[in-house]
């Protein structure tokens, strides 16, 4: 089973703290043992909102910011390397070839993210699409996709199951909105549905819950189903 996992960095580093890093690592290397082959794209978090605060204030414009972002995702793709054991790549991938090469090998391969303007949704999205990943997870602050921002509306109803195109259209009218929030970004919703991927959408908070949704297929975010496939899949590894 091929998976890629997309750890937010309001999951991963919404503060520096090793052991919450370590905590992740150790479910990556518990999904290795497992025989899962396993990319891994990490997000900037609060140290990057901080470091993007003050270079907006001296004045950077918008690539520059989105440069200084970038760094930060693989700063913090540097931390979750250092948690893990001998079975994952030492360098940061900065490409999806790189990465791809280092998951075919057998190696976990690591990344941040890679071009000014694309999220680490997207960068995500693409690593599964390139290497043929059975399961895309999505690790976020939230429990799964939402008809709105849940933080901001009471009225905001979750799915627990959607087509590609369906999240597209759920995500669409959330990044047109300023100042909302969607536990993916549309560009990521688009290759998905392109893709024809299977993801989940989950609370990473707790790293034991990416576990047991890559390895039951058990949690309590959203199913993201392409519209060829059933409902079960047939390549989760304890089932």
């Amino acid at each position: 089973m091929r998976v890629v996992v997309s750890i937010g960095g309001s999951v991963l580093a919404p503060d520096l703290d090793a052991r919450r890093v370590e905590g992740h690592a150790a479910v990556v290397e518990r999904l290795a043992t497992a025989g899962c082959e396993i990319g891994a794209v990490v997000g900037g978090g609060g140290v990057a909102r901080e470091y993007i605060g003050a270079a907006r204030e001296l004045g950077a414009n918008e690539v520059q910011l989105d440069q200084i972002g970038i760094d930060v995702t693989r700063i913090n793709a540097r931390l979750l390397i250092a948690a893990l054991g001998p079975e994952v790549d030492p360098k940061v991938a900065h490409d999806h070839e790189a990465a791809g090469d280092a998951i075919r090998r057998g190696d976990v391969s690591v990344m941040g993210g890679m071009t000014p303007g694309q999220t680490t949704d997207a960068v995500a999205a693409a690593l599964a699409e390139y290497v043929d990943a059975d399961l895309l997870v999505y690790a976020t602050s939230v429990d799964g996709v939402y008809s709105a921002d849940p933080s901001a509306d009471d009225g905001a109803k979750k799915y627990e199951q959607l087509s590609g195109g369906e999240l597209v259209d759920v995500i669409a009218p959330m990044s047109r909105n300023a100042g909302a929030s969607a536990p993916v970004d549309l560009l990521a919703a688009k290759l998905i549905e392109r893709a024809g991927m299977r993801t989940v959408v989950l609370d990473g908070t707790d790293p034991g819950r990416i576990e047991d949704a890559v390895l039951r297929g058990e949690h309590d975010g959203t199913d993201v189903v392409p519209e060829e496939h059933g409902d079960e899949p047939s390549y989760w590894v304890d089932r």
